[in-house]
């Protein structure tokens, strides 16, 4: 078919990845890991690095963890990102980003940028991200800390980390302060609705993993290529301790990486004007960015409405069905996404095609808010030996707040719009659920997660009110209630809530 010449395509992607246990480890920054994966794309184009590096006009950058937040960056940063790493490219683009805060970001931007190409807006544009989380841990006691600090002049186009958006005074008080702990209280609520029990919903969920750990187990680019099997996820050991319930460590999104990943996009008219082979073309035929409700209004926290519209939609603006896609990667922080996009889409883990084409968060590595990047660099990769087959890449971003999709191929696609503004509109419709900031009296437990990362092992409860049903955040170290949440199940406990200075605290009745 004859194609548009603003048509945006994918034509390099890049990988790095750098583990502690490599005999040339040296903890390298955000900048060094990005630059390593920026390289490796440029040279994928199959043209000279340095003339695409020069015509990239638009670089967006995902932030670290280290630059995800109010606090400082304990081995110093550079304070222009995209930058640093492209002066080491040879690179001088006319525009750069700091995307905010969220794993659906990766999928998000390359969207942003195929509709920026299509409009006429730029020709060449970048999307990288990497995570040092395993420098920084290597140094965390160490008297020889390099310094990152970096300063670097030119504009940047800060978008601000945002982080405030997936937490509030109020959740924050009762210790919804990390992922593990708020994907716990979803899974649990999922499993109430299933009417599992608690070690039959561990067993489904490592069954669910298991099968990407393989593919982890073969990925090079994986932080922890080892294969697991059932028995060794759902074992609670020294080594696979509980995080938060009810996930032991092998079913976390493995974030302590040193990884580093760049795709590079462009017109067509562009990469024929450069020289790039076709054969390294990818087009993005569907795409969505779908906005999930507040947590607490969720009806139903076992769900995501936002998430399944997200994945019909891509699938509906590519004009193909789920029996069209060759290779699947969904977002793999915890199994509830996983649980969720994959029931929408009517597979599960034992589908030949498998779940994801890295490896998995917990496996492969969860380098913080660019893990997709990889995904949709691997996707890029695999659907180049398969031509005109479809990839389908699922991301996902805070507290199953944000979801992101894209469905490639090397079959030439014309640019098409998505109605991701009308369906948010819709999922900001739904009904809500009424919330009582300071109960007290007579409840029961919605669902719940248990915080074993902190120096008191504490109950985190989502209640609701038997005296009008509102829901409740509430928390224990009651210690026959915490006692049930760690060795029973406490779904639909009765138990009596007050508020105090601190928090709403629960005791079972």
């Amino acid at each position: 078919m004859a194609v548009d010449p603003r048509t945006p395509v994918l034509v390099g992607v890049g990988q790095f990845t750098e583990r502690i246990d490599d005999p040339g480890y040296r903890g390298m920054s955000a900048v060094e890991l990005a630059t390593e994966a920026v390289r490796a794309a440029l040279a994928d184009t199959g043209v000279d690095p340095a003339a695409i590096a020069k015509a990239i006009e638009t670089v967006y950058g995902l932030r670290q963890f280290e630059i995800s937040g109010p606090m400082p960056a304990t081995l110093g940063k550079s304070n222009n990102y995209p930058r640093s790493v492209m002066n080491r490219v040879g690179g001088d683009p006319a525009r750069v980003v700091l995307e905010p805060v969220g794993g659906q970001g990766p999928q998000k931007l390359v969207t942003e940028a195929g509709a920026a190409i299509a409009a006429g807006e730029m020709d060449a544009a970048m999307v990288i991200g990497s995570e040092p989380g395993s420098t920084a841990r290597y140094f965390a006691d160490r008297d020889n800390r390099p310094d990152f600090t970096e300063h670097v002049d030119g504009q940047l186009e800060d978008r601000g980390h945002q982080i405030h958006q997936y937490f509030t005074e109020y959740t924050a008080k009762h210790g919804l302060t990390g992922a593990a702990v708020q994907y716990g209280l979803l899974d649990n609520a999922r499993r109430s609705r299933l009417g599992l029990g608690v070690s039959a919903y561990r067993r489904l969920m490592a069954e669910l993993f298991v099968p990407l750990s393989k593919v982890a187990a073969k990925n090079p680019f994986s932080s922890s290529p080892v294969e697991r099997s059932v028995e060794e996820i759902v074992t609670v050991t020294d080594d696979n301790r509980m995080i938060c319930d009810p996930y032991p460590r092998l079913l976390v999104a493995r974030d302590q990486v040193n990884q580093g990943a760049a795709v590079i996009m462009m017109s067509v008219a562009a990469a024929r004007r450069l020289g790039v082979p076709e054969s390294k073309w990818v087009y993005l035929h569907g795409h969505s960015d779908l906005t999930e409700q507040p947590l607490l209004d969720r009806v139903d926290l076992g769900a995501s409405p936002a998430a399944v519209l997200a994945a019909r939609e891509a699938l509906r603006v590519a004009d193909i069905g789920v029996d069209d896609i060759a290779t699947f990667d969904l977002y793999s922080c915890f199994p509830f996404p996983v649980f969720i996009v994959s029931e929408a889409l009517g597979i599960d883990g034992a589908d030949p095609r498998g779940l994801t084409v890295t490896g998995g968060l917990p496996y492969f590595g969860g380098p913080g808010n660019s893990y997709s990047l990889h995904a949709i660099a691997e996707t890029v990769t695999q659907l180049r030996d398969r031509p005109g087959r479809f990839g389908f890449v699922g991301a996902n971003g805070g507290t199953m707040s944000k979801y992101s999709v894209g469905v490639y191929s090397t079959r030439p696609a014309p640019w098409r719009a998505d109605r991701s503004e009308q369906l948010n509109q819709q999922v900001s419709a739904l009904p809500k659920v009424a919330v009582a900031e300071r109960p007290d009296g007579a409840a029961t437990i919605e669902t719940y997660s248990v915080r074993y990362d902190w120096p008191t092992t504490t109950g985190i409860i989502i209640g609701r009110l038997d005296a009008d049903n509102s829901r409740f955040l509430a928390t224990t170290e009651d210690p026959e209630l915490v006692g049930l949440m760690c060795d029973g199940d406490p779904l639909t406990a009765a138990i009596h809530v007050r508020p105090t200075e601190h928090g709403n605290r629960a005791t079972l009745r």
